[in-house]
C-alpha cells in the first residue's frame, strides 16, 4: 500500500478548486455523462459550499475530465473523507470516449486526495457492469479497491434513440395497456420547474410513504432547495397529474448530459385508479427526447425489497431495455488507520450519505 503519487502521462495536468460556480456549470455542460449529482448546487445544499472540492484534468490545455467531491472530517479522529458520486466526468459530448482519460482522472484524484491530503477517497463512477471488466481492472491497477460489503445497485436503462412509436411499441404489453387506460381517462398533465409544483409533489409523496410504510429514502426537501438554486438548463422536471380536480400522481426527473434520470415518483389512491403514473412516464420520456437525452435511467430497482416498483419500471424498460448493475463504489486510501476504516467499519460514510447534517449544523 503506497501513498506515493504516480505522475500523470505527458500532456496531462490536474488542478483543484480553481473554478467558481458559474464556470463549473459551463464546464460540465460539455460532458455527456454530466448528471444531477455532479452539479454544484447538489452538494452545496447537502453539505455546504465550504465542504465541496472541484477537480479539472486537462490534456494539452483542453479540459478532458472533471469531478466534484464532498469533503468531510470526522469529529473525533479528524479523518478526512472525499466522496465523488457518479463521477468523475470524462465523456465529452459528440466525441469518442477514451478510457485512458478515465485512468488519468482517477490517478489525479488519488494523487490529490489520498497522497497529498491524506484522505480516504471513495468514488462511485457513472458506469454499469456492461463496462465492468475493463474499468474494474483499471481502477484496481490505479490503487482502488471495491468497497467491502457493498453489492452494486441494479437499475434499468431504456434507449431513447428509437422513434417514439417504437419506444411505445416496446413497452411490455400490460404496461402499454395501463398507458392506454390512462389516456382514455383524459387526465391533465401539469409540468414545469416551479417551486409550487415541488410543494404539490411533496404532498403526494408523503402520502405514498405513509401508505406503504416506507422510510423516506432521500430528503425531498433538500431536492426542493437544490431546485431553487440550479441554473435553468440544469433544473429538474416536475410532472403532476390532475385527476378529478386533485393532483393524484407526480414524478420528478433530471435531464442533464445524455441520460435522463428518474428521481422520485408518487401516486395516491385516485392516481392508482386512473393509472396516472403511466401517463407521467410517457410524457417524461417525450420530454427527455426533446431535451436531447439518448438514454433513460430508471434509477434503481430491487425486486426483493420493492417488487411493485420493479414490475412498473420493467414495464417501462420493455422488450429492449437493459437490466444492469452499476459498477459499484471503490475506495482508495493510505496508511493503516485509513485502510482499517475503509475496509472494515464503513461507519464514516453515513456522514456523507445523509447529507452531512452534523457539519451543516456546525457551520
Amino acid at each position: 500500500m503506497t501513498s506515493m503519487p504516480i505522475p500523470l502521462e505527458a500532456g496531462y495536468t490536474a488542478e483543484f478548486d480553481s473554478v467558481d460556480r458559474s464556470e463549473w456549470y459551463k464546464i460540465i455542460n460539455q460532458f455527456s455523462d454530466a448528471n444531477i449529482y455532479q452539479t454544484w448546487d447538489y452538494d452545496a445544499v447537502r453539505c455546504g459550499e465550504g465542504n465541496i472540492s472541484h477537480f479539472i484534468l486537462r490534456f494539452s490545455d483542453k479540459i478532458v475530465s472533471v469531478g466534484q467531491a464532498r469533503i468531510v472530517k470526522t469529529p473525533l479522529l479528524g479523518l478526512g473523507v472525499a466522496y465523488i458520486r457518479w463521477g468523475p466526468l470524462w465523456q465529452l459530448g459528440n466525441q469518442n470516449t477514451d478510457p485512458f482519460v478515465f485512468r488519468m482522472a482517477i490517478r489525479a484524484l488519488r494523487n490529490e486526495y489520498v497522497c497529498r491530503r491524506r484522505m480516504i477517497l471513495r468514488i462511485y463512477p457513472f458506469l454499469y457492469n456492461i463496462n465492468s471488466s475493463s474499468f474494474r481492472e483499471l481502477l484496481i491497477q490505479e490503487g482502488y479497491n471495491p468497497t467491502p460489503g457493498k453489492d452494486p445497485q441494479r437499475t434499468l436503462l431504456l434507449d431513447l434513440q428509437q422513434p417514439l412509436d417504437e419506444i411505445r411499441k416496446n413497452f411490455k404489453q400490460k404496461w402499454r395497456n395501463g398507458l392506454n387506460r390512462a389516456e382514455k381517462n383524459k387526465l391533465e398533465i401539469v409540468e414545469g420547474t416551479e417551486d409550487y409544483l415541488f410543494e404539490y409533489f411533496i404532498m403526494i409523496y408523503r402520502e405514498l410513504l405513509k401508505r406503504k410504510q416506507f422510510k423516506e429514502p432521500s430528503d425531498i426537501n433538500e431536492f426542493r432547495l437544490i431546485q431553487r438554486d440550479l441554473p435553468f438548463r440544469f433544473e429538474m422536471g416536475i410532472f403532476l397529474c390532475n385527476s378529478s380536480e386533485i393532483y393524484s400522481a407526480g414524478a420528478i426527473f433530471s435531464c442533464i448530459g445524455d441520460t435522463g434520470v428518474y428521481l422520485f415518483g408518487a401516486t395516491n389512491d385516485q392516481g392508482m385508479k386512473d393509472k396516472a403514473s403511466y401517463l407521467l412516464q410517457w410524457r417524461a420520456i417525450q420530454w427527455m427526447k426533446d431535451n436531447g437525452c439518448r438514454y433513460y435511467n430508471l434509477n434503481g430497482v430491487n425486486p426483493m425489497v420493492n417488487p411493485g416498483g420493479y414490475h412498473f419500471k420493467s414495464g417501462v424498460a420493455g422488450k429492449t431495455g437493459k437490466d444492469v448493475h452499476y459498477l459499484g463504489s471503490f475506495d482508495c486510501y493510505s496508511g493503516i488507520l485509513n485502510a482499517t476504516l475503509a475496509r472494515g467499519g464503513d461507519w464514516v460514510f453515513p456522514f456523507i450519505k445523509k447529507g452531512f447534517s452534523y457539519f451543516r449544523s456546525k457551520s
